[in-house]
């Protein structure tokens, strides 16, 4: 008997890379070309950059010039909180540890701003802590709000924070990580200052990231050396991973609409779900999502029970982020949504993508009601 294919429904963790960037990414690894360099063959690597830089711009309505390379999302993140110190950071208690874990690294006061129980930052909360730094003389802020959960996938008040925030004279950062490609973006009518993006979130290669400033802005380069990327990040470029970059940045921007069709699956996945299971949650499922993004309880079944069962199953998914070296934990996430632990436990992340089928969603629930029946003493599952 034939093995049943493999489902993939772990997006948020990494797209697969898309077949047109394989394309120009083994292309380019197969000629020669440092992008620093004035002969032939320097100056093609460097239009292949320069390329990818403006289709990263077209991604979110930027000006090219703006855009940093970096060597992935949570360098840019970095970047973006490293280099305008000193300023108090201010962040939402959702964040990705990519701004959490260097925002308390980098400033001992750092204020984590509270959010609803939607997953959805407090701006009455924004406003106090904006307010507490402007009192204390601490001259102004650096705020870093995230677009899009990575596990819940709730959409933020980006716009209405960023003005709130410009009126005490804060720069505002965005991680837009997990909003590229699922969403349109307009840097300037989300009004950020700052912007980070990733390219293997939306179907590039891993390890190639962007920091993308509204407007050109002096920053402190974190790596120095060779003075590329106009002095903010030093460092021979990746010419073969920006340019796939480009493409999948291209491809993302025109392929937004069949992408959010993704919300007919998933929303018809978990009517499924309630069905099976109507003590189940999906948190922030009230909330403003992106169209691919599920975060389901299974109650009385821990998350890392059903992870690997469903991988058991041949099916794909997460427990929280993908970020934490494998370990499955209590989500910092869901802890500041209010979530009650031994709840937060049971949730696993569902992610979409644009190869996931209506077969694939039957799969999962297949295989999530056989893991519900067997691990649970439910009555109620149909």
């Amino acid at each position: 008997m034939a093995a049943l294919e493999h489902v993939y429904l772990d997006y948020n963790a990494t797209a697969p890379i898309r077949p047109e960037v394989i394309a120009v990414v083994t292309e380019i690894m197969s000629t020669v070309g440092n992008a620093s360099s004035v002969h032939q063959a320097g100056r093609k690597a460097r239009q292949r950059v320069d390329t990818a830089r403006k289709q990263i711009a077209d991604l979110v309505g930027a000006t090219a010039r703006n855009v940093t390379f970096t060597g992935g999302g949570t360098e840019a993140d970095n970047l973006a909180l490293r280099g305008f110190l000193p300023r108090r950071l201010i962040v939402s208690g959702i964040e990705h540890g990519a701004i959490l874990s260097p925002a308390l690294l980098l400033d001992r006061d750092a204020v984590i701003v509270d959010v609803d129980d939607q997953g959805r930052i407090k701006l009455d909360a924004l406003k106090a802590a904006l307010e507490a730094n402007q009192d204390a003389g601490g001259g102004p802020a650096l705020v870093s709000l995230m677009l899009a959960n990575n596990e819940t996938g709730v959409i933020q008040p980006v716009a209405e924070a960023a003005a709130l925030a410009h009126e005490y004279d804060a720069l505002v950062h965005c991680d837009a990580i997990q909003g590229a490609g699922k969403i349109p973006i307009d840097i300037e009518a989300l009004g950020v200052d700052l912007m980070s993006i990733s390219a293997h979130k939306l179907g590039g290669p891993q390890g190639v990231g962007a920091l993308i400033m509204r407007e050109d802005r002096t920053i402190l380069a974190q790596m120095a050396g060779g003075g590329q990327e106009m002095g903010r990040r030093s460092g021979t470029e990746n010419v073969a991973g920006i340019a796939g970059f480009g493409v999948a940045a291209q491809l993302a921007v025109e392929g937004l609409a069949e992408f959010e069709q993704l919300a007919v699956l998933r929303e018809g996945m978990e009517d499924r779900l309630a069905q099976i299971a109507p003590d189940r949650r999906v948190i922030g499922g009230d909330a403003p999502r992106v169209s691919n993004t599920s975060c389901v309880t299974m109650p009385g079944v821990r998350s890392d029970t059903q992870v690997m069962a469903l991988d058991l199953a041949g099916i794909a998914v997460s427990a929280g982020s993908a970020c934490s070296s494998g370990k499955v934990s209590a989500s910092h996430v869901l802890d500041a949504m209010g979530v009650d632990m031994d709840e937060a436990m049971t949730a696993i992340r569902v992610s979409l993508g644009r190869s996931t089928t209506s077969a694939d969603i039957d799969r999962f629930l297949t295989a999530w009601t056989e893991i519900y029946r067997r691990n649970s003493s439910h009555t109620n599952a149909a």
